[in-house]
């Protein structure tokens, strides 16, 4: 039961014992125990009570139905004890104390990624921190916090590597350093790839070229679930995480076959074939933050090259299997827009948006095939 629905339950409750204000003494109750101000409650209706809390509320109701004496009185009365030691302060000083450790090796977000490891570490949502920092932690998880603080800070581990999950396009994604990590400007390509197959008849069939954790082709199979996806990629390793993913979400119109690029592929024909390639020129890659250049996959993120190998090949042998009209959508690095829609052009295709990520930059590139060359 969650907070909300406990909150009912205790109203009902002593309303069934002719309490005048219920919801009052429920809301005095509930607020005492989890050390919150009464009007905080509602912020957080979806927490999830611990069974020690859950005790100590069932013995308060029981006690103020039998007694019919409400909150503050059995309070006085002091026979219910509910008092626990509050270890908010000390546990808010380890916090802080946490992100200045992150802060001090360089970490971007010190605090974001303090807040993500307590909350893996203590098994709450992120969202919830602060309520359940007035429980003791304990040694063990101290340890963890540790362990996992110096990870992040002294040998600058990605925080998604060392949660073992990332959450894109609203869906939970395990990761590992067999693949890239999900991030927040590729949902543009999902979200525009979406709309156009929302508007293809039948059961549209979609090629996700380096599919790397399957972020994009499971993703598209949840959003539009007539459609019928394939995710290749290269690594076994990749497969195999993309693979996890795909159960863990629960799709059943996405599978995943090793590929170099085209070569699984002969005579098969498909209405949309996307691609978030390997873009990063090598001169540019050997210049990354130390998160992206100790831990994920080079071969997700650079060509060795200029960057427009990949761009280059898919165009060029795209049209044996695309569908007559059929769309060809990348994703781009920040300053090849242009240069991937002319390689796209000489191939045949018809340019039909360039869209811009979060921060403005151009990051989609999306063509319908208007004929072979």
């Amino acid at each position: 039961m969650n907070l909300l629905e406990i909150l009912n339950f205790s109203k009902e409750y002593l309303q069934k014992y002719s309490f005048s204000k219920p919801r009052l003494e429920s809301e005095k109750l509930i607020a005492n125990v989890l050390q919150l101000d009464r009007i905080s409650l509602y912020m957080y209706s979806d927490m999830e009570l611990n069974d020690e809390q859950k005790s100590k509320i069932k013995t308060c109701l029981r006690e103020m139905a039998r007694k019919r004496i409400g909150f503050d009185e059995l309070i006085k009365s002091k026979e219910v004890n509910i008092n626990t030691v509050n270890y908010k302060n000390e546990n808010i000083d380890l916090l802080n104390k946490s992100a200045e450790y992150l802060k001090k090796h360089g970490v971007p977000s010190p605090m974001l990624d303090t807040e993500y490891i307590f909350s893996h570490v203590l098994n709450v949502s992120r969202l919830v921190l602060t309520l359940n920092l007035n429980k003791k932690i304990e040694d063990s998880a101290k340890d963890k916090i540790r362990e996992l603080l110096i990870a992040r800070g002294k040998h600058r581990k990605p925080l998604q590597y060392l949660l073992g999950e990332w959450e894109f396009f609203g869906y939970p994604f395990k990761v590992d350093e067999r693949v890239l990590i999900p991030r927040s400007d590729t949902e543009i390509l999902v979200e525009q790839c979406k709309f156009l197959l929302k508007e293809m008849v039948g059961s549209p069939k979609v090629l996700d070229i380096g599919t790397g954790s399957g972020a994009i082709a499971i993703s598209l199979g949840k959003e539009v679930p007539n459609a019928k996806i394939i995710g290749v990629d290269i690594s076994d390793g990749a497969l195999e995480v993309a693979e996890t993913n795909r159960k863990l979400n629960q799709v059943e119109n996405v599978t995943f076959v090793k590929s170099d690029v085209f070569s699984a592929f002969k005579d098969e024909k498909f209405n949309m074939i996307i691609s978030n390639p390997p873009y990063i020129p090598l001169n540019e890659y050997q210049e990354l933050m130390p998160e992206v250049l100790k831990y994920e996959p080079e071969n997700a993120l650079t060509d060795n090259g200029d960057g427009y190998y990949f761009y280059s090949k898919i165009s060029k042998e795209v049209s044996t299997y695309l569908n007559d009209n059929g769309i060809l959508a990348f994703e781009v690095g920040y300053n090849q827009a242009e240069t991937v829609s002319e390689l796209m052009q000489e191939n045949g295709f018809d340019i039909l948006s360039i869209v811009k990520d979060y921060g403005g930059i151009d990051r989609v590139v999306i063509g319908k095939k208007c004929g072979d060359k």
